[in-house]
């Protein structure tokens, strides 16, 4: 098949696969409305607290699933559009799975199969377990001795949404981004390409709007509307399950390499992990609630943080959700990649993940795509990638630092003496 011939024939595989995907909205799917939320708190204030027990609406996916399983088949698996089109029709099959099985024990088998497991293994040999643990510790070594007057200061979902409004509007010259506030959102705050949603009365700080604005605004938004301007992939707008783990490091790197992340942060995503953890090995959602108590959450976050382990599944233990698991370990392979790029002079790959939804290795199987004009540059950019030299500063001093090993280092006099 000729060059021209094979760009038009996946063209035409991937618009097929984003309408037969598009139905197949795995997140908003699996969460509960707002209503569990009110009832579980209600029972608890009255020293009755009992285990959530929503009902899910019954889903059949199976022409949608016919129709990926065709995509997967034409695909060419040895272009680069066809490896992309066979992984991603594959994990939109499991994703439909997943929500046709949702309220059964079968979902924990199909998240681990999209989003893996607290046991993971990592570069260097150590778990997201572990790694979620080590973050736990240092939190809890500073939890209150960082904490600065400012950084305590609740700012109302309401003056958070006109702050962000503000900020978006003047970062693209245009109403691209609608900001608004959602009653019935479980989350703090959820984010499409048109739309970030706040929860209505949830109560933010000052670090609450760094993040979103770095995290959902300027990665998962903005990927989403670079992914738009694709002609050959419209799918790279769409969030696919297989570039989940990408997305949500690139979204923490995000908030890292900007100074928008505090170790609070970091604790509330490690937690997530530990708590995963602890309802694969047979906690209850109460079990996993009142861990999230222990941990300094109020009743409302440490609902909202448990119902995210137990969405999809039954809540008696033994159950999970794992998406949360991606966030350490994407953030772990973001960095990771990022400093290999610098050391490789291929920064260009890491501007280029802006281009629309991908995992690390399609960015670097597209290259040649990027470079022929048959993929789409990105339209916009945020700025800490748009500054090459300040990215690049950051990275090189990442690459050095990290030969430094601080178990060698016996007192502050040691580090002195570098």
């Amino acid at each position: 098949m000729a060059t021209t011939d094979a760009i038009a024939h996946h063209a035409a595989l991937d618009a097929r696969m984003a309408k037969a995907a598009k139905a197949i909205r795995l997140l908003s799917l699996v969460s509960w409305p707002a209503s569990e939320q009110q009832q579980f708190l209600a029972d608890l204030a009255r020293g009755n607290p009992r285990l959530p027990a929503y009902h899910y609406p019954r889903h059949d996916f199976s022409d949608a699933r016919r129709e990926l399983s065709l995509i997967a088949a034409a695909a060419d698996p040895s272009h680069p559009l066809g490896v992309y089109l066979i992984e991603s029709a594959q994990s939109w099959v499991l994703a439909a799975e997943l929500l046709e099985q949702l309220g059964t024990t079968q979902v924990t088998d199909l998240s681990i199969a999209l989003f893996g497991t607290p046991d993971h293994v990592l570069p260097g040999g150590a778990t997201t377990r572990q790694a979620a643990n080590h973050f736990l510790l240092v939190a809890d070594e500073l939890d209150q001795e960082l904490l600065a007057p400012s950084e305590q200061v609740e700012i109302s979902a309401t003056a958070l949404a006109l702050q962000l409004q503000a900020a978006l509007d003047d970062f693209f010259d245009a109403r691209m981004i609608e900001v608004e506030l959602d009653p019935n959102l479980i989350a703090k705050a959820a984010a499409g390409s048109r739309k970030i949603r706040l929860r209505a009365g949830a109560a933010f700080s000052d670090y609450d709007m760094q993040q979103l604005l770095q995290h959902e605004a300027f990665v998962h938004s903005l990927t989403a509307l670079n992914g738009q301007q694709q002609l050959v992939l419209p799918s790279m707008a769409l969030s696919s399950p297989r570039t989940t783990a990408t997305q949500e490091g690139l979204a923490v790197f995000a908030e890292q390499i900007t100074g928008s992340i505090d170790i609070e942060r970091m604790k509330r995503v490690s937690l997530r992990i530990e708590a995963v953890a602890m309802a694969l090995e047979g906690a209850d959602f109460l079990q996993v609630f009142h861990y999230f108590m222990m941990a300094g959450q109020s009743e409302v976050e440490s609902f909202t943080s448990a119902q995210r382990v137990f969405r999809g599944v039954p809540t008696t233990g033994g159950s999970a959700f794992t998406k949360d698991t991606v966030y350490l370990r994407g953030l772990i392979g973001v960095h990771t990649f990022f400093r290999w790029a610098l050391k490789h002079r291929k920064l260009r790959l890491c501007r280029l993940l802006f281009a629309g939804k991908m995992t690390l290795a399609d960015v670097q199987n597209f290259a040649p795509l990027f470079d022929d004009g048959t993929l789409l540059e990105p339209r916009w950019l945020p700025d800490w990638v748009r500054r090459a030299n300040g990215l690049a500063g950051v990275l090189a001093f990442s690459l050095f630092a990290n030969r430094i090993r601080l178990e060698q280092i016996v007192d502050a006099t040691s580090v002195a003496d570098l």
